[in-house]
């Protein structure tokens, strides 16, 4: 788990590609954090050579919280696309379990909205009620399947948000490795996923995702109008948020290359310097993919 006290030399979260930046500043950043304690797990690769240009514990199970939000989209997209469900299917809000803690949905007035306006509420920003409404609609064994049906051997969706858990509740919203996470953005803009037109869908909701606080922070982006950037920047995203969590993963392309990445840090959330040092680490990342794609 990259965690300094179980080894008995350092080992840095590396492997760069020949002829290309060594992402020396987020190698630093990143072993900064292990040697204070966290857990931190990186892949990085080039959409066009598919070379692995940085990778440290990559294969490593870790929690994720709302980037496992996406293979529940991917089902999404492919129920519509097959007729399985209905796009414009109304969900009434008061049949959903509550979550009073974050999302959109819990503040506007409108006590139902159809399927469609719930995934983009979960892509754009991760509303957990928008996510607990299309779980529940679809259910973990269809998304447990198409997990499996992805190839992803390291990536769960665990258990719908929660206020609280409990004893008896899994302890996390969703797992995953950054390899297979990656894996599968990099699939996703390659209309890889499920064919082109469910590949399609769920990266047009994913390119509206207004978290552009970690590695994005670095873009330059508009995290309300970033889709159609004027200077031909392709950006799709997810990140995931939970108390000692960050995770986020997606695809950087600009006019020299393009990437697809994911990071997660898992750090004791003690006070306001131990997040921030876990969140520049993810913007350290940023810069370097930004210095990579151009």
């Amino acid at each position: 788990m990259l965690r300094r006290s179980q080894r008995p030399s350092r080992r840095s979260p590396r492997r760069a590609a020949v002829g290309r930046r060594s992402f020396t500043a987020t190698l630093g950043a990143l072993e900064n954090l292990v040697d204070s304690g966290a857990q931190v797990s990186v892949h990085v690769v080039d959409l066009d050579s598919h070379v692995h240009v940085l990778a440290g514990d990559d294969h490593v199970t870790m929690p994720v919280a709302g980037l496992g939000v996406v293979p529940l989209l991917i089902e999404v997209a492919a129920g519509f696309e097959s007729g399985a469900l209905d796009p414009l299917e109304i969900i009434d809000r008061s049949s959903v379990d509550e979550v009073s803690t974050s999302g959109l949905w819990r503040h506007l007035h409108a006590p139902a909205l159809p399927l469609e306006d719930l995934a983009v509420l979960a892509a754009t920003a991760g509303d957990p009620i928008a996510v607990n409404a299309l779980l529940r609609k679809v259910g973990h064994d269809r998304v447990r399947g198409r997990i499996e049906a992805l190839g992803l051997r390291r990536t769960a969706v665990l258990d719908r948000f929660r206020d609280k858990r409990g004893p008896d509740d899994a302890p996390q919203v969703a797992v995953g490795s950054t390899r297979e996470l990656a894996g599968l953005f990099s699939a996703l803009v390659n209309s890889a996923v499920v064919d082109a037109a469910v590949s399609a869908r769920v990266s047009e909701w994913l390119s509206l995702n207004q978290d552009l606080s970690l590695v994005a922070a670095s873009t330059g982006l508009d995290p309300f109008a970033h889709d159609h950037d004027a200077h031909g920047l392709l950006f799709v995203n997810k990140t995931g948020r939970d108390r000692g969590v960050r995770a986020e993963a997606g695809v950087l392309a600009g006019p020299r290359a393009g990437v697809a990445y994911s990071l997660i840090v898992c750090f004791d959330d003690l006070s306001i310097t131990h997040r921030l040092r876990a969140h520049d680490a993810f913007r350290v990342l940023g810069v370097e993919l930004m210095e990579y794609t151009h």
